[in-house]
């Protein structure tokens, strides 16, 4: 990138630049006559002789080819006067807006310049700055130079050009005068870049301690959990206040500085009007010069003091800018930063790669210069799998990671398939070769989206929907004039072929055959039963679902041993195991509106409590409820097992109603207050007579609550309909999970067993509708959270390992990146994935040296180099493989 911030903005928005310079000098002619006028229409028009009206129509010397009277004349001229401040307003409004516009493009250019240039740091790079830094630096810091940008030239000029119409104005008045009433601008102009130098001083520093301090905040997000382990929260407290101690000071300096030059600047342009006043006064008294000169000289004077001012704000800016432009340039340029070729040029041939992988003298060295792969020679052929042995530190990892492109030699040469791996670009060793590592990453997004990461290195074809395609390509102007990339990120961007597909459909068969040899698809299977669907758009998976329903519910209805294994939903019936509002409602809320845990305060249910006769009996039941938790929970800890069984009343909740029953006693319910009502009625709401067994919902009362359902459902408003969908057994339930739709009703509670049994009968009927496939498929829309944070440690492994075979490279490398995976699995993934790449590189550092058996070859090495290449018999003859990578030093 440019060094300079000027040569950054000449290169990318010279054109920009001259046209904003040329309206400002356009603007020129136009101010001085907008300052000359209010003399003549004071001289000429206001205090203009009567007697030589009317008169010829003269206006700065030019013959106006008309007569005019006195207040003709008069308004005339402030019509001319209003012309003059709206056109000389528009040059302002047209000359801001396009600066504006400059700015914001070239922040924008900039932004994606510094992130373009993130993306070929090399991976050491990261190890010295953090995203703490980083982050802030592409988003907050250069933030300011937009609006610097636009300023740059047009405004030196504008302002400028302005201040010397304004004194030329002056000057042609009366000399002296105008030469006293700027008499101290160029104490000024040596004394306010002496004090802003101090001030840029002290904006370097405060940006490196908030920089710091990014890092810090970053570091404690990361590393929260240690700080509750280790109960060092005090001390991240100091530290933390510390740091923004050294903040403040640095700030209060700036803070004084700034406002010590405003201080100068003040006292000097008040000055101005005390010569004014005193010389001016004196003159007009003396006859030798006119009032309406003076009034103009004056207000042009108070006009002289913007642009002065702006021209000192532009300094200040321009220093800024320059610190900032400087601090963040330095840090987005790396040694052995990746060539921006590498990243943008597309492979010859999409053949694939084939031959031989070796490696000449190849060394890597540390920070400290030793050496951690040294001297590697090497050289096998690229369809045969390979497994790499060696203790922790004797440089397998490293080498993996040299081999994957990670990270790059200190000297020696690698060469895949007929091509240096350092001059390939990463269309090849990108689409050709996969890499499983620690440091492996799941975004923030979809399973599926994290699954076909790997097939996405660029737009296959425009985005399907035709009116959102329209939208993009409206944008395409701008980002050509931003310098950004004109790719469509909405488009369709997954190279189906790549992973042996040739649409979603075909996509997903794939997706299965991945997760299946990665140990996931279990997991995404069970997620996809947890996950829901859009019925309209679904239509086929809506249809196998109901068959789903109807099977299950057969199977479970034929067989004794089953049938009380799931209650299902019946309208005349009450659910045992469903709550007693669930049992009201008799449908799936499909917003908040009838939340279980506030049905007492919602006026509907109230009003279908009363027309029922349940009010007074569900407020008296909740009392009964109330007094019953009191006395059980009274004397236990907060995270006792009763507090989850029945889980309808928390520890924090205990107080509450603590409360309620010593200050009102069960007779006198008359006196709740209208919360306290609210409260107690919304009790019953939460009772699972299977679960909670009370002895308080009787059949009687269950009687009771069927009747108040039919009152619910018949008298619901229209403007609630949205809110609930009622259950009926022929329709698909919209807003429930694929696995409620299809039990339609509710897991038994006290059945031995019952929820792994209900899993098995699901499976089973799932695979006979042919199902599954489907089910998967939803399980794969589901949202990992941030850094795969809703997966587990394993679960994420397994989705990085299916993202790395997706794609079928040609090449697929396994460092420690399954480590978090059970050891009997992990050799389970790894027999599939040797017969998966047959034909093809599979290279793996493998957690047991007897695994290595399974390999054609074994690379053995120890202390930084390949002391051994060969079979897995010939490396184990003798004392061992494992005898042989021991390190006896340690």
């Amino acid at each position: 990138m440019e060094k300079s911030i000027f040569k950054y903005i000449l290169k990318f928005s010279s054109r920009q630049q001259v046209t904003l310079t040329l309206m400002a000098i356009l603007s020129f002619p136009v101010l001085y006559i907008f300052y000359e006028l209010p003399k003549q229409i004071i001289n000429g028009a206001i205090q203009g002789d009567p007697e030589t009206f009317p008169q010829k129509a003269e206006l700065f010397g030019l013959n106006l080819g008309f007569s005019v009277d006195h207040i003709q004349w008069l308004i005339i001229l402030c019509i001319l006067f209003l012309i003059l401040v709206v056109i000389n307003q528009a040059f302002k409004y047209i000359i801001n807006v396009y600066k504006g516009l400059t700015g914001e493009r070239m922040l924008r250019r900039l932004r994606y310049d510094l992130y373009s240039r993130v993306l070929r740091f090399p991976r050491g790079t990261f190890k010295n700055m953090s995203q703490g830094e980083i982050i802030p630096m592409i988003t907050a810091e250069v933030e300011p130079l937009g609006g610097f940008i636009g300023d740059a030239f047009a405004q030196p000029i504008f302002q400028g050009g302005q201040l010397l119409v304004i004194l030329g104005f002056l000057f042609a008045q009366n000399p002296f005068m105008a030469a006293a009433a700027v008499a101290l601008y160029p104490i000024q102009l040596y004394l306010i870049p002496k004090l802003q130098m101090k001030v840029n001083l002290l904006g370097k520093e405060r940006v490196k301690r908030v920089r710091t301090l990014s890092d810090r905040i970053g570091e404690t997000v990361q590393g929260v959990e240690e700080v509750h382990v280790h109960d060092t929260s005090r001390r991240e407290r100091a530290e933390f206040s510390y740091q923004l101690s050294g903040i403040f000071d640095v700030r209060y300096k700036i803070y004084r500085q700034k406002f010590f030059i405003k201080f100068v600047n003040n006292f000097i342009q008040q000055l101005g009007p005390f010569f004014f006043y005193s010389i001016g006064g004196y003159l007009v008294i003396k006859g030798e010069l006119e009032v309406g000169t003076l009034m103009a000289a004056i207000a042009a004077h108070k006009d002289l003091a913007s642009p002065w001012k702006e021209l000192l704000g532009y300094y200040q800016k321009q220093a800024d800018s320059k610190i900032k432009y400087d601090q963040v340039i330095s840090q987005f340029e790396p040694v052995d930063m990746i060539d921006e070729l590498a990243q943008t040029e597309e492979p010859k041939d999409d053949n694939g790669l084939s031959g031989d992988l070796s490696l000449t003298n190849v060394i890597l060295n540390d920070d400290q210069e030793t050496a951690i792969v040294d001297g590697a020679n090497i050289k096998f052929s690229l369809n045969e799998s390979v497994a790499l042995v060696g203790i922790p530190g004797s440089g397998r990892e490293d080498l993996a990671m040299l081999l994957a492109r990670l990270i790059q030699p200190s000297s020696g040469s690698i060469n895949l398939g007929g091509n240096d791996i350092s001059q390939a670009p990463e269309s090849l060793t990108g689409r050709r070769m996969s890499y499983v590592g620690s440091g492996g990453y799941v975004f923030s997004s979809s399973l599926a989206d994290n699954l076909y990461y790997g097939l996405r290195h660029k737009q296959i074809s425009e985005n399907p929907d035709s009116e959102k395609a329209k939208e993009f390509k409206s944008t395409i102007s701008t980002s050509v004039a931003s310098g950004n990339s004109t790719d469509d990120p909405n488009a369709i961007w997954t190279d189906y072929a790549a992973a042996g597909a040739t649409d979603d459909d075909s996509l997903v068969e794939q997706a299965l055959r991945v997760l299946e040899i990665a140990d996931l698809t279990d997991d995404v299977y069970q997620l996809g039963l947890r996950g829901t669907i859009d019925p309209d758009t679904k239509k086929q998976t809506t249809d196998l679902v109901l068959q789903a329903r109807e099977s299950f519910i057969q199977k479970i209805a034929n067989d004794k041993d089953l049938a009380n294994l799931v209650e299902s939903f019946e309208v005349n019936s009450y659910n045992t195991n469903a709550t007693v509002g669930e049992n009201l409602i008799f449908g799936n809320p499909t917003s908040d509106e009838f939340d279980m845990n506030h049905l007492g305060n919602h006026s509907y249910v109230m009003s279908v409590l009363d027309k029922a006769g349940l009010k007074d009996k569900m407020l008296h039941t909740g009392y009964q409820v109330a007094a019953t938790m009191v006395e059980l929970f009274a004397d236990l800890p907060p995270d006792h097992e009763f507090f989850q069984q029945f889980s309808f009343i928390s520890s924090e909740e205990l107080p509450d109603f603590q409360a309620i029953l010593g200050r009102v006693s069960k007779e006198h319910l008359d006196q709740l207050k209208e919360d306290e009502v609210a409260k107690l009625i919304g009790l019953p709401f939460l009772l699972v007579p299977a679960r909670h067994r009370l002895g308080i919902v009787t059949e009687e009362f269950q009687g009771e609550i069927l009747k108040a359902r039919k009152i619910f459902s018949e008298g619901l408003p229209e403007s609630l309909k949205k809110d609930i969908e009622f259950y009926n057994s022929n329709q698909y339930i919209t807003g429930a999970t694929l696995q409620d739709n299809i039990l339609f009703g509710k897991i038994a509670y006290g059945e031995a067993e019952s929820a792994d049994r209900v899993g098995k009968i699901l499976a089973d009927v799932i695979a006979q509708i042919g199902l599954r496939k489907a089910i998967v498929s939803v399980g794969l829309d589901f949202n990992v959270g941030i850094s795969g944070s809703r997966l587990t440690l394993a679960q994420r492994q397994k989705l990085i390992l299916a993202r790395s075979i997706i794609k079928n490279p040609d090449v697929l490398i396994i460092s420690d990146g399954l480590s978090a995976i059970e050891s009997n699995i992990v050799e389970t993934i790894m027999k599939k994935l040797v017969n998966e790449m047959k034909g093809r590189c599979l290279l793996w550092i493998v957690p047991s040296t007897s695994q290595a058996s399974y390999f054609d070859k074994t690379i053995a090495m120890k202390k930084g180099k390949i002391i051994k290449f060969g079979s897995f018999e010939e490396l184990n003859s003798g004392d061992g493989l494992a005898k042989l990578i021991e390190d006896k030093n340690k």
